[in-house]
């Protein structure tokens, strides 16, 4: 048993996916089951997806919060503490009912599963749908944390299910090709359950259009049965929005960037999917108050930070600072994971770049910056392990013209802040 908020999440932090030998979600029915299935007491929403889905579920959660509901969430990464990963209105499960779901949780695994403990997601999530039951929110909005069909979290049954993007990621788990991942993410559509769907790769669409048919699952997709006018860029954006027969008009969206309006689109139509009373004026209301710390998030007027993690997420960063930025030189700031493909990314950044910078942070499964730099083929180039020192560097010599973008990894883009929010 833990006896401290700190002796615990210290203690789960070190769970790795590859120590537990067991089935996937064998585990977590084990221990539901013997906590009671708290996840039959819960009406879900379930979101999968390679970029957008932290974004997506944030609109969500600011339109049902709005029209007046008791909304969970189980999102990841954190950026400060493991608390943020389980909210109900945005506020974050106190310590001490943390500790007491945690430790319900290692009872059931000393007593039942001979000690061996599942990953540190599973054990997250366990606490979290615990909290979520006792406390009886109107709905729970939950992430997967890789892929979806053996994800841990597809052990609930979601009133609607949201696919945002696919990308190539994770590829040694998911599979190498769009189809295969698309085939992992499309696991979390149930059947007779709607689903909406933001992907646009024809390959993986085509994948997830026969999931549904075969699971009887009307599908809701961007670009055919939702769709966007983007009619005015900046800050705040503007949009009309269509979905079947519904239309609403000047929608504004705080978020900035073509692929927020898109996540937009998604979060208000997975919302009148499960409440159809839902009012133009919350949808407008909501998603102008709607923020997501890390993505496209202005610390200064010259420093930006953002979580684009992949190929697709790093396209969307640039595409926004060409509508926001136009004209001002770039100089970004880089550190990844090991576990992603840089290389498409880098290149995308160097197009564009007016020097480009590489760094490192202290995970065991982080790149080093050496190998990052060596993906690039930019003439202005600064390698600095120290990421602490490189952005005091940088910052220090910012022109007028210039833009400094923070980008990489969450886990990063976590450090970074709360480093920036501190000075």
């Amino acid at each position: 048993m833990f006896h401290s908020i700190e002796e615990c999440t210290n203690f789960i932090f070190q769970l790795k996916a590859s120590q537990y030998k067991g089935k996937p979600l064998e585990a977590v029915q084990i221990i539901l089951n013997e906590l009671g299935n708290p996840h039959y007491q819960t009406k879900f929403i379930h979101y999968a997806g390679s970029n957008g889905k932290g974004s997506t579920l944030n609109a969500t959660r600011e339109i049902l919060m709005t029209h007046g509901l008791l909304v969970g969430a189980f999102t990841s990464p954190h950026l400060e503490r493991a608390n943020e990963r389980v909210t109900i209105n945005k506020q974050q499960i106190p310590d001490e009912q943390f500790l007491h779901y945690a430790n319900n949780v290692v009872q059931i695994i000393e007593e039942k599963l001979e000690g061996k403990f599942p990953t540190f997601f599973e054990m997250m999530m366990l606490v979290a749908l615990q909290y979520f039951a006792q406390d009886k929110v109107d709905v729970a909005l939950i992430e997967t944390g890789i892929g979806g069909r053996i994800d841990s979290t597809n052990i609930i049954t979601p009133e609607v299910s949201v696919i945002t993007t696919i990308s190539l990621e994770h590829t040694e788990i998911l599979g190498d090709t769009y189809k295969e991942i698309a085939f992992e993410k499309a696991g979390i559509i149930k059947q007779s359950i709607p689903a909406v769907v933001g992907v646009k790769n024809e390959e993986a669409l085509e994948v997830i259009f026969n999931q549904a048919q075969k699971l009887q699952s009307n599908l809701y997709a961007l670009g055919k049965d939702i769709e966007t006018t983007i009619l005015k860029k900046g800050y705040p954006q503007m949009f009309n929005y269509r979905y079947v027969s519904k239309v609403i008009k000047e929608i504004p969206l705080s978020m900035v960037g073509e692929h927020q309006v898109e996540n937009a689109a998604l979060a208000i139509t997975a919302s009148l999917l499960f409440d159809s009373t839902i009012t133009d004026a919350t949808i407008r209301t909501s998603l102008l108050n709607a923020k997501w710390e890390g993505r496209f998030e202005r610390i200064t007027d010259q420093i930006i930070i953002d979580g684009a993690h992949n190929s697709e997420g790093t396209n969307a960063l640039i595409n926004t600072l060409k509508d926001i930025e136009a004209g001002k030189k770039y100089i970004f700031i880089y550190a990844a994971l090991q576990d992603k493909d840089h290389q498409k990314s880098i290149e995308l950044m160097d197009q564009v770049a007016y020097k480009m910078c590489f760094t490192e942070i202290q995970l065991p499964r982080a790149a080093k910056a050496k190998e990052l730099s060596l993906q690039s083929t930019h003439k202005n180039l600064v390698v600095e392990e120290n990421w602490k020192k490189l952005i005091e560097l940088e910052m220090e010599r910012l022109s007028d013209d210039e833009i400094l973008i923070i980008t990489g990894s969450l886990y990063f883009i976590a450090d970074v802040r709360k480093f920036l929010l501190s000075l």
